[in-house]
């Protein structure tokens, strides 16, 4: 008797497009991401079950086009290291649905707030985050938790999410010489987690202070 694979009959994530050619629509919505991956890769670089994707299309269904997220977390996942990585993110293949989405408000909405908040939730996305960059009379940073289907809102800073083992927040720092607010991960006890630039300043303050130029290895 022959058995029925469903999931046979479906594109691969090799055969789905990996582009729509549309850019971001600035800046700050991929380095701020690119930051949270960053700090997740030196923090989880021994962790081998976790995916951060940026501006990469998530797919849930072969006939509809795929949600691009900013940013989203995956949990329980394999992490790649070959040199093609992912080309996308496609849930059949995946079978876990993101943890966390991110998105950064640009000067005009994209659907933070309807089209994209609505199919997060009903995706099952436990997490969805709102940062508006220049926003003033109202929180800046917005996170959402799903409970029984629908989002609540949590806008404290930072806020501890303790299904990922992270608080997610957001104060003024330096990335890559760039010095304005920055979306960062935190500890339990709310203590920020380092960037690489300011681990490797760390670590050179260190060898100095043992005698060693740090210039010199």
């Amino acid at each position: 008797m022959l058995e029925y694979d469903s999931l046979a009959c479906l594109p691969s994530s090799e055969e789905l497009p990996d582009s729509d050619d549309t850019p971001v629509d600035n800046q700050l919505q991929h380095l701020i991401p690119g930051l949270l991956e960053a700090i997740l890769a030196m923090v989880w670089a021994n962790r081998m079950d976790w995916f951060f994707g940026a501006d990469m299309g998530v797919y849930y269904d072969p006939n509809q086009p795929p949600i691009v997220p900013d940013g989203f977390l995956s949990l329980g996942v394999e992490r790649f290291f070959d040199e093609n990585l992912r080309p996308s993110y496609v849930l059949w293949e995946e079978e876990k649905v993101p943890i966390l989405t991110l998105e950064v408000v640009s000067q005009r909405y994209r659907g933070e707030y309807t089209t994209k908040k609505d199919e997060y939730a009903k995706l099952g996305v436990l997490y969805y985050v709102v940062y508006h960059p220049t926003r003033r009379r109202k929180p800046r940073l917005e996170v959402y938790k799903l409970v029984n289907g629908a989002y609540e809102l949590h806008s404290d800073n930072p806020v501890w999410l303790p299904e990922v083992g992270l608080g997610i927040g957001m104060e003024r720092g330096t990335y890559q010489g760039i010095t304005r607010e920055w979306l960062y991960w935190y500890n339990e006890a709310g203590k920020r987690l380092l960037t690489p630039e300011e681990r490797a300043q760390v670590l050179a303050e260190r060898l100095r202070a043992m005698g060693v130029d740090p210039d010199s290895i």
